[in-house]
């Protein structure tokens, strides 16, 4: 398949040695249209414009035939809104496209796989999202080369401006599914279900402040499917001391080994796989705690279950 390749937005903010990585994997994709957009340094923070000022010269690297754009910040507005505020700006100018943040490392054949998907589900509107990362530890959910699921999966996409236009960062349909109880729809377990709301309440009260559970929250209320490969297309190298939202290095998730996917199957069954989906989940909700715990643990085990 002769699949024109479609445009990438690079997210950055401040570390060097993650972007730069990332970098030169865009570089060997050669996209034709590279939008780069990086938050403002903040004030407080020693030596940080400094820091961002190098990731920014990335783009003076640029040594293949390509239209830049960039939208780099004075000030800072944090993970909330910088990133959200910049995949939009993406969209307006994109009706699709590929998202890498800073410290979200791709396989070479990630690329071609979203793009070949992008053209595949472009007109397909019960597919809203294909992911990169894979965190079945292993595990192949049937014998295709992806298969469907609930979880909009964000270290590493792809997806459509189609998609994103109901992205609603106030999460104002929440209070309806909680009262209907529609999230037991999505994860028939009433335990996951009642963390997975807890976790939206968070977000949507800024208890959170994060811009993915809210893309990931409107794919579920209008029934969307999220591809996921059945091999890991990309790896968070983020995970350590300097990362906004991935602190523990030893985290399962960290630095999963990447494979490859060249020859794509399709599969037949267009159901979301629930078994797939209650297996994350399981991975990082303690079975054994109640669904109200203190913040700050909280806090973590929502950045690992939904990839922030």
């Amino acid at each position: 398949m002769n699949t024109k390749k479609p445009a990438v937005l690079f997210i950055v903010f401040n570390r060097l040695d993650t972007a730069a990585r990332v970098f030169e994997c865009i570089r060997k994709f050669a996209p034709d249209r590279l939008y780069i957009a990086a938050d403002g340094p903040r004030p407080e923070v020693k030596g940080e414009r400094d820091d961002c000022n190098a990731v920014r010269k990335l783009a003076d690297s640029i040594d293949w035939p390509c239209r830049l754009e960039k939208r780099f910040l004075d000030q800072n507005l944090g993970c909330k809104l910088a990133v959200s505020s910049a995949i939009s700006w993406f969209f307006e100018n994109e009706p699709e496209g590929i998202i890498l943040e800073d410290d979200c490392l791709p396989h070479d054949s990630f690329f071609p796989f979203c793009a070949q998907l992008l053209e595949k589900f472009r007109d397909d509107h019960r597919v809203m999202h294909i992911g990169g990362s894979n965190l079945q530890m292993g595990i192949n959910r049937g014998n295709a080369s992806y298969y469907f699921s609930s979880m909009a999966n964000v270290w590493g996409w792809a997806g459509w401006r189609r998609v994103w236009n109901n992205y609603d960062i106030r999460m104002e349909k929440l209070a309806e599914v909680e009262k209907e109880d529609m999230m037991l729809s999505v994860f028939p377990d009433e335990h996951t279900a009642n963390w997975v709301m807890n976790a939206a309440r968070a977000t949507r009260d800024g208890v959170l402040q994060t811009w993915d559970y809210q893309y990931g929250f409107s794919i579920i209320i209008n029934n969307g499917l999220c591809i996921i490969p059945n091999h890991n297309l990309v790896t968070n190298i983020g995970f350590g001391n300097n990362s906004t939202n991935t602190g523990n290095a030893k985290d399962v998730h960290a630095n999963i080994p990447l494979q490859a996917i060249y020859n794509i199957t399709h599969p037949e069954i267009f159901i979301p796989n629930r078994k797939a989906d209650l297996y994350q989940l399981s991975h990082s909700i303690p079975k054994s705690s109640s669904p109200v715990i203190q913040l700050p643990l909280h806090k973590k085990l929502v950045k690992k279950i939904f990839n922030v």
